[in-house]
């Protein structure tokens, strides 16, 4: 149609060209504050999570070949998984926090925020349930124990109590203090590795080791989380820069050199010019400033192929890893019932099976999640009306019985008084 105008209207056919081509920027500029690379990240850091929970739960451990370089390839890239979720997921919620015009508690994402952290704790509990054992009057010791959920619900309550506090104070405080807590979080990481956190109940303990069985802890996973949100920080302060792109590759890419490649030698000249104890014991394993250069060596491929991450269906994967890990969390581990593929292939899969196998697992947990988001508003209708429905009766029940309650109880008193007379007479 603005061809067909800019044909009709000879005499001002540059000046609607120039419309025309400001219009279609504004609009590129509208898709691009969407970050699309950044949903496609999230998509490919949770279908890297479904395979790799599928072949590690279920693969043999005499396939388990430390010299095969296949199967060394996929364990490097199945240690990138974790680290890319909690930097992403950091990263997209603070972008979407501060890009609103309030700030501290003002902000409309404040409370969403901690609405959303709330929910993926109380999720990552449900997902640890057994029927069974509830059915039994007991609570089984898996239920305290912290996974994924837990920890990306409390990183987001963290990152609110960071962004709170700071918020109103200069513009540079609330991603130094990011910066900050990853550094602290990851140099004395060998530290309190080894800390029991006895002093603590075993649910809050859980939180902060892995003694009791726990998956993931918040410390240091938090690290990823504040680290992401510092990306964001300087993503949305230069995002109206010419060359955004161009210079974000190039950082990206030389930070993920230095830490990969540099950061334990680095820390070995420092601890031999200051003796200092916790970077020798950090040199033993340096893991995570190394994963932490692989996240940032995928942030720099996803803004490469940026143009190619606009597909409707990865972005929508990207957007649904919620209920993508909850459908794989009952269909793997078998949550509620107990009967999932764990129970009944754990360890036992040759990689003929196994492989395959975890491609089909990969499209059904994605597929349903898609079919479930969308009909998601129809079923949450379905269960708003039923909750509704069961309320309604229950008030009028509630209005019926209480005359016939007290009708009972007079006839009871009554009937008592009459034999009480009788037994003293």
């Amino acid at each position: 149609m603005r061809l067909f105008c800019i044909f009709l209207m000879r005499p001002t056919s540059k000046l609607l060209a120039k419309q025309v081509y400001r219009v279609n920027q504004i609009q590129m500029t509208a898709k691009t504050d969407r970050l699309f690379f950044v949903d496609a990240m999230r998509a490919w850091a949770i279908l890297m999570m479904l395979q790799g929970h599928f072949i590690d739960g279920l693969l043999d451990p005499v396939f388990r070949d430390a010299g095969n370089t296949t199967y060394n390839i996929w364990l490097y890239f199945r240690g990138i998984t974790a680290p890319v979720f909690f930097t992403v997921s950091g990263f997209i919620f603070t972008y979407l926090l501060i890009r609103v015009p309030q700030s501290g508690m003002e902000n409309p994402r404040v409370a969403k925020g901690i609405r959303r952290g709330i929910q993926l704790l109380l999720i990552g509990y449900l997902l640890r349930m057994n029927l069974g054992g509830l059915f039994k009057g007991e609570i089984y010791d898996s239920f305290y124990l912290v996974d994924v959920l837990h920890c990306i619900g409390l990183s987001i309550l963290g990152l609110i109590g960071v962004y709170v506090p700071t918020a109103k104070k200069k513009s540079y405080v609330f991603p130094t203090v990011l910066v900050i807590i990853t550094l602290v979080l990851f140099l004395f990481e060998r530290v309190y590795k080894d800390w029991s956190f006895a002093f603590l109940p075993d649910f809050l303990a859980n939180y902060f080791t892995k003694a009791n069985g726990s998956v993931f802890t918040i410390i240091p996973w938090f690290g990823y989380t504040t680290i992401g949100a510092f990306i964001s920080v300087l993503f949305t302060r230069f995002k109206n820069y010419r060359h955004l792109y161009p210079a974000a590759i190039s950082i990206a890419l030389a930070v993920g050199y230095l830490l990969i490649y540099q950061s334990s030698n680095f820390f070995e000249i420092v601890y031999e010019r200051t003796g200092f104890n916790f970077l020798k014991q950090l040199l033993t394993n340096n893991y995570l400033f190394i994963r932490l250069g692989d996240v940032f060596v995928v942030f720099a491929v996803f803004m490469i192929l940026r143009r190619l991450m606009t597909n409707k269906t990865v972005l929508k994967i990207g957007a649904s890893t919620l209920s993508i890990y909850v459908i794989h969390f009952v269909i793997l581990y078998g949550s509620l019932t107990g009967l999932g593929l764990y129970r009944f292939f754990h360890h036992s899969l040759s990689p003929e099976i196994v492989v395959p196998g975890a491609l089909a697992f990969m499209i059904t947990c994605t597929w349903l999640s898609l079919q479930y988001n969308k009909y998601e508003l129809g079923i949450k209708t379905q269960i708003s009306s039923g909750l509704a429905f069961i309320k309604t009766q229950a008030i009028e029940l509630k209005e019926l019985s209480i005359p016939v309650l007290r009708e009972v109880f007079i006839r009871v008193r009554i009937f008592l008084r009459r034999i009480f007379r009788t037994v003293r007479s």
